[in-house]
């Protein structure tokens, strides 16, 4: 844990979430698992425990195992709208079941699963790919706003970078806001709290890190790559909505679409099994990414990645990535150079 962090780096955001700094896991699915949320929470961050159409039972081990690690508070990831409603509701009440005090939505607003939390007590952070996204969340009861750019590495709803976006919500909104794509150092974390956001979300930065439930060919994989070697597609489809995009590194799957990288209807695309977690199988253009326990085609499937992964250049515990940002963020703001 950081313990006395200058007013400066200590935004009201920490304040409301329980953090010491205010830097946020994003709820990455299968990745951000228990341990690496942990190891967020224990470093002074703020973590989201990534449960996106998980079983309820996984929710209640997972959640059971965060609280074994850690004490401090936390969020867990859903999406409502790329859920079955059928399960989200056994999600939801698992989580209330839980104790759960804290929500992290993404993709289409949905008012009717935000006020459901918000009649619980509970805190919502959502995540917003637009102005207009931001207004609909502020207006259903949000209490965080998580402005993510198109630079993001996994799923991105919007097509704003990240600065201009969070910089055009912070102009229309009292909420905290909180900036997210493209940001892996504490360069990006002055810069953002110098536009008058409130905080940072970070996927790709804690994907590479010791305790991250990704399978080490994925950590390697952003460890190699350049700003350079990300693309955005809507190939990698299955499971989600149609026009889904997503933020990859490059592999054979977006190599082989001879730059035609959007516009793929999921009901045209085969089902054929590559790999699997234990005997669940992984199907090529699935959304499913490579992790721990994942054996079989692993270059074919997705590799997460955001614009920020040309500034990790190694895999490190947890507490080291948000030292190296804390430290890096004060030194640009003590000494008033341009991050």
């Amino acid at each position: 844990m950081i313990a006395e962090q200058p007013s400066r780096i200590h935004t009201p955001l920490c304040s409301l979430l329980g953090c010491d700094v205010p830097i946020l896991l994003a709820g990455m699915g299968g990745v951000a698992r228990w341990e690496l949320a942990a190891a967020v929470a224990n470093a002074g961050g703020y973590p989201a425990l990534g449960m996106v159409r998980e079983s309820p039972e996984l929710i209640t081990s997972e959640v059971t195992a965060l609280r074994a690690a850690t004490d401090r508070p936390f969020a867990v990831n859903l999406i409502p709208s790329a859920t079955d409603p059928v399960l989200l509701d056994a999600q939801i009440r698992q989580c209330f079941e839980l104790g759960i005090t804290a929500f992290s939505f993404f993709w289409d607003v949905l008012p009717d699963a935000i006020a459901r939390v918000k009649k619980e007590g509970a805190l919502v952070l959502h995540q917003v790919g637009s102005a207009e996204q931001a207004r609909r969340a502020e207006d259903a009861g949000a209490d965080v706003i998580i402005a993510q750019g198109i630079e993001a590495g996994g799923h991105v709803h919007g097509r704003i970078g990240s600065f201009a976006l969070a910089e055009a919500i912070v102009q229309g909104t009292t909420l905290p806001v909180v900036v997210s794509g493209g940001v892996s150092t504490g360069k990006g974390l002055a810069a953002s709290l110098s536009l008058g956001a409130q905080g940072v979300q970070c996927g790709t930065a804690f994907l590479a890190t010791n305790e991250s439930f990704a399978h080490p060919y994925h950590k390697q994989r952003v460890v190699e790559a350049t700003t350079d070697d990300t693309v955005l597609t809507d190939i990698f489809i299955l499971n989600w909505p149609k026009g889904a995009a997503v933020r990859v590194i490059g592999n054979s799957i977006t190599d082989a679409l001879d730059g035609a990288l959007l516009g793929h209807d999921p009901d045209t695309l085969p089902r054929d099994a590559i790999a699997w977690d234990d005997d669940e199988a992984r199907y090529r253009y699935s959304t499913d990414s490579p992790l721990r326990t994942t054996t079989g085609d692993l270059e074919a499937m997705p590799i997460y990645a955001g614009q920020g992964a040309g500034l990790i250049h190694d895999v490190v515990p947890v507490g080291v990535r948000i030292e190296q940002m804390v430290s890096d963020a004060l030194s640009c703001l003590d000494g008033g150079r341009a991050p």
